[in-house]
């Protein structure tokens, strides 16, 4: 038995495979585990509401955001989101306030027997302990985000309110097919039967694959991009949004303090699972909404997404690690006004870094980074991948040397981004 966290998280660490740590082997393609933890300890997925969030990218900006709206207006809101930057009880918070030590080790003793018992997955107690928390807590609601896929994530043995899908891109191929339409069809698993879902973003190529899925399932299907548009506009870098529904304005001048460009995409999901909780009968007014999106980083602790570190010269750091979310990530930085353009790069093996490299500006100069996890890809592999796409630089293993090193060699009007992973951004000491 363990008798500090610190103990009780090495455990976990060390003994239970853990996706971001090794890959895919750490993945259990069922339920199975899932549920017989959950049953050992009174099937607590039962006894709280709550809405799951999935998709390729979006679905931790959008559970934050509903968490935030949730939290305005009143109720006691649970939020279960991964991985963490930071510290691990960033995974587990209600109404913005992280899980305590004490319960994560007291959590770990109650079911040390069942872990030897079941042999779950990392990923799999982080859910149960959720959704043990969120249980004993009693919480009114909690947003679930998804950890990979859909159909067999851990998280797919809650019956929500609504299910919300935010977008198809490419990510993780190796485990949920190599076309759109297949991940498309894993994601499409959260969708319960009779239960309403809202799909953020409508893309031709898949939305076929949503609408037979709810449609053998009965479920009411929304796409939330036909109803609801935002825009955005710049002023001293400071970005701000107005909302639309139908073409009427719904929420105008909106100073999110989440800064991407790529919000565009997951504000009209976030409206329309709320239009939808209130047909439900959830009260949430306008100023709820207003204040959950402006307040979201207090209240909920998301960091991570386009983020300003620094203004002279401006460092801004995202999670932004597959091809599409490179994409509106080099999108943003083509928005900004600066002399020369640094940046601090690592990725994580197993993702299409061809793909990506061949996105990135020639006319950077590259920090190639990598971060303290046994997926990621080394520094030196890096540097000469991008030599091949003609990207200069240098190798700086270490994230904070490599931040270090480009704050020296940039002025005042210069910009620096890092990134290319999640695990590259957690790394961050100013974060």
């Amino acid at each position: 038995m363990f008798h500090t966290y610190e103990e009780t998280l090495n455990f976990l660490y060390e003994n239970l495979p853990m996706f971001q740590r090794v890959g895919a082997s750490a993945l259990k393609p069922d339920l199975t585990n899932t549920l017989l933890l959950c049953e050992a300890l009174g099937n607590p997925q039962l006894k709280f509401k709550s809405i799951h969030v999935g998709g390729t990218n979006g679905k931790g900006s959008t559970s934050h955001m509903l968490a935030s709206i949730l939290q305005c207006a009143g109720f006691k809101t649970g939020l279960y989101t991964s991985p963490h930057l930071k510290s691990f009880t960033e995974r587990i918070r209600i109404n913005g306030e992280e899980v305590s030590k004490d319960y994560v080790n007291d959590f770990v003793n109650r079911i040390f027997e069942a872990i030897h018992v079941v042999k779950p997955s990392f990923f799999e107690i982080t859910v149960a302990m959720a959704f043990d928390y969120f249980a004993s807590q009693k919480v009114d609601i909690a947003v679930v985000e998804v950890g990979l896929g859909g159909r067999l994530d851990s998280t797919n043995v809650i019956t929500p309110e609504l299910s919300l899908i935010t977008n198809i891109g490419w990510d993780h191929m190796d485990l949920l097919g190599d076309s759109l339409e297949k991940i498309a069809g894993e994601k499409a698993g959260i969708i319960k039967n009779k239960i309403p879902v809202v799909i953020s973003e409508r893309q031709r190529e898949v939305e076929h694959i949503f609408l037979e899925k709810a449609s053998s399932t009965d479920s009411p299907l929304y796409f939330a991009s036909d109803e609801f548009t935002a825009s955005m506009q710049s002023e001293n870098d400071f970005v701000t949004f107005d909302v639309f529904e139908n073409g009427e304005p719904v929420l105008q001048n909106l100073a999110m303090p989440l800064q991407g460009v790529y919000q565009q995409k997951n504000i009209p999901g976030v409206l329309e699972a709320v239009k939808l909780l209130r047909a439900q009968g959830w009260e949430i007014s306008q100023q709820h909404v207003r204040s959950g999106l402006e307040n979201v980083i207090s209240q909920t602790g998301l960091k991570g997404r386009w983020q300003v570190l620094n203004r002279r010269p401006m460092i801004v750091c995202d999670t932004g690690h597959n091809l599409d979310g490179m994409k509106e990530v080099l999108r943003q930085i083509r928005m900004q006004s600066y002399e020369n353009l640094f940046f601090v790069f690592g990725m994580v093996k197993g993702k299409d870094v061809s793909s990506i490299l061949r996105l990135l500006p020639k006319d950077a100069y590259y920090f190639f980074c990598e971060a303290k996890i046994p997926r990621a890809m080394d520094a030196s592999t890096l540097f000469h991948e991008a030599r091949q796409f003609q990207l200069n630089g240098e190798i700086v293993p270490d994230v904070n040397d490599a931040i270090h090193n480009a704050r020296t060699r940039a002025s005042d009007e210069d910009m620096i981004f890092v990134g290319g992973s999640t695990y590259i951004v957690a790394e961050i000491n100013a974060l």
